[in-house]
């Protein structure tokens, strides 16, 4: 395979696959929780800014964890970071089967939700291992110039776990639109499995050996030179950082609040709208991640994430100005405009890393900690008036992105 071989012939293809696996357990990760949000509201009655501490806390770890997970990976490589971060996800999973337990024998079950929001906070820091290792290993699977063509194909996974987190969720969590101890104890089913999951999936990873390709820095500089190089001077990586944050605050915000806007002005259930959310929005991230892949085999990266950029922006004005199926159909644009670009930006802000790929990892895997602002911000703006004026919160972000991809040549230039 063209993408994971390096200019002197050596093939990367293999544990280019075994990571590619982990793209989908975090995908899934992260899409779940957009139906735990409105089940966890409508379960233990929460208003929407309480709800939205289901994100706030998984966001919140990437910002926290961010830094010792690139301290890991630095002292026992990018399988030391693999490791770390499925034993954190898999733990974390299957403790909320005690915690299910204990709510429903409770007189009040809400006493359980600040477990609930801990234990996500715990995941969220295994899944902060995960990307911190699995996104820049990528990258270096291959030559420099097909990086952002291999990241996309590799997310593209991502996408398929994004899929599946909705449908799943949904089956667990509105099959049943009662309350009580059944309601509580559906909580946990799907983590539960999920955790046995990930727990054998580090059991087959502490027993494979992944190679440390050798990054492709400049031979000009010295060893402490390279060491001295201060990431916050490289244009390229710092804009990179701030598109990245605003990316992620507007994929999380758009995410949590699918479902409650769903049912608010297009007029279905949520049982319908986690079903829309699986095959609809992100199974048309998933293709958005395929052809995109494809496309830049043509088109340079930072020019069709600037067409991407525009159309999510267009999409977006639409959900706040309109109702109905029009506005269903500009969510649909939006998950397909939003595909290519978080592992766009990560690889073309990786452009500026000057051979610090694992530091400068770490600190763009902080950036996802937007996860934890945009739908807290949107929950208050849908509790003081309606929940599509929200949206003017990814609109916002997603003009930054468009700006940032309009920039960069100019930038790296």
């Amino acid at each position: 395979m063209k993408l994971t071989t390096t200019k002197d012939g050596k093939s990367f293809l293999v544990p280019f696959l075994l990571i590619s696996s982990l793209f989908f357990m975090w995908g899934f990760a992260h899409a779940i929780l957009e139906v735990l949000n409105p089940h966890l509201k409508n379960l233990l009655g929460l208003n929407h800014a309480n709800a939205a501490w289901v994100q706030v806390a998984t966001y919140a770890a990437y910002f926290l964890m961010a830094i010792p997970a690139g301290k890991i990976i630095r002292r026992w490589g990018y399988r030391g970071g693999v490791l770390t971060g499925l034993v954190l996800y898999g733990v974390g999973a299957l403790l909320f089967l005690p915690i299910c337990i204990w709510g429903a024998k409770a007189d009040n079950p809400a006493m359980i939700y600040p477990a609930f929001v801990g234990l996500l906070f715990v995941i969220g820091c295994g899944l902060t291992c995960l990307e911190t290792s699995a996104n820049p290993y990528v990258t270096v699977l291959g030559e420099k110039k097909s990086a952002e063509q291999r990241i996309n194909l590799a997310q593209s996974l991502n996408g398929l776990g994004w899929i599946c987190g909705p449908l799943v969720g949904g089956m667990f969590f509105f099959g049943d639109e009662g309350g009580g101890t059944a309601c509580i104890a559906s909580v946990a089913t799907p983590y539960v499995i999920v955790g046995v999951f990930v727990l054998l999936a580090a059991l087959g990873f502490k027993f494979c050996r992944l190679p440390e390709p050798q990054e492709e820095e400049s031979h000009t500089r010295t060893v402490a030179e390279t060491q001295s190089y201060k990431l916050r001077n490289s244009r390229i990586f710092m804009m990179g950082v701030i598109a990245l944050f605003f990316y992620v605050a507007a994929q999380t915000g758009v995410n949590s609040n699918f479902v409650a806007y769903f049912i608010e002005n297009v007029g279905i259930s949520k049982g319908e709208a986690s079903l829309w959310l699986s095959f609809g929005g992100m199974g048309l991230f998933f293709v958005g991640r395929l052809v995109g892949s494809w496309l830049m085999g043509y088109i340079r990266a930072d020019k069709l994430l600037l067409t991407y950029a525009v159309g999510a922006t267009l999409g977006t004005l639409v959900i706040i100005l309109c109702r109905g199926w029009l506005s269903m159909g500009a969510f649909f644009l939006v998950y397909l405009c939003e595909s290519i670009m978080f592992p766009t930006i990560f690889s073309l802000a990786l452009r500026g890393a000057e051979g610090q790929t694992k530091r400068a990892s770490s600190y763009l895997i902080m950036t996802i900690v937007g996860g934890a602002v945009a739908p807290l911000l949107m929950g208050c703006i849908a509790d003081a008036s309606c929940v599509a004026l929200g949206f003017i919160v990814p609109l916002v972000c997603y003009v930054v992105i468009a700006a940032y991809s309009a920039m960069f040549h100019k930038i790296e230039l």
